[in-house]
C-alpha cells in the first residue's frame, strides 16, 4: 500500500454543492488541496458517475456537471472491469456492506491505496488494509 488517497463521491459532491454550508466550505478547501498534492488522488468511474448524477439532481446544468466531472479524469481513475465486479462481490460478502460501498472498497484496494476518504462508510474501520477517514 502507498500514501495515495481514494476519494468517495460524497466528498466531491460537498465540494461542489454551494447549499451544503460548512461541509461545502471544508470539502471545497480539501479538494482544492488535492490538486496540488505530490501524490495524485484516486477515484473510480463509479465515483465520477455518482458525482454527475448528484450534481444534476442538485440542479447543476448537465453540461456544467459534465465539465466538472471531466476535470477529475486527470486524477488516477479505476475503471469498471469484470475483475472489479468480482472483487466487489467478495468485499460485499466479507464486510456485509451494500454492493455500491463494496465496489468503492474494491476499487480502492485495486488502486493499492490504504486510505479511503468517505463520510458514508464507518470512520476508522479498516477493511483489510483500506482504512476509512472522514476528512470533514
Amino acid at each position: 500500500m502507498n500514501a495515495d488517497i481514494f476519494i468517495d463521491t460524497n466528498i466531491l459532491v460537498y465540494a461542489h454543492d454551494n447549499d451544503a454550508g460548512e461541509k461545502h466550505m471544508r470539502a471545497k478547501t480539501i479538494v482544492e488541496g488535492l490538486w496540488v498534492r505530490r501524490e495524485t488522488p484516486v477515484l473510480s468511474i463509479q465515483v465520477l458517475q455518482e458525482l454527475h448524477v448528484n450534481l444534476v439532481r442538485k440542479h447543476i446544468d448537465v453540461a456544467l456537471s459534465a465539465q466538472i466531472v471531466s476535470r477529475y479524469l486527470s486524477w488516477r481513475v479505476v475503471d469498471n472491469t469484470r475483475h472489479l465486479l468480482r472483487q466487489a462481490f467478495s468485499e460485499q460478502q466479507r464486510w456485509k456492506l451494500s454492493y455500491w460501498d463494496s465496489l468503492i472498497i474494491a476499487a480502492a484496494r485495486m488502486a493499492g491505496v490504504s486510505i479511503l476518504w468517505s463520510e458514508d462508510l464507518a470512520v476508522g474501520q479498516d477493511y483489510g488494509g483500506v482504512s476509512v477517514v472522514n476528512p470533514l
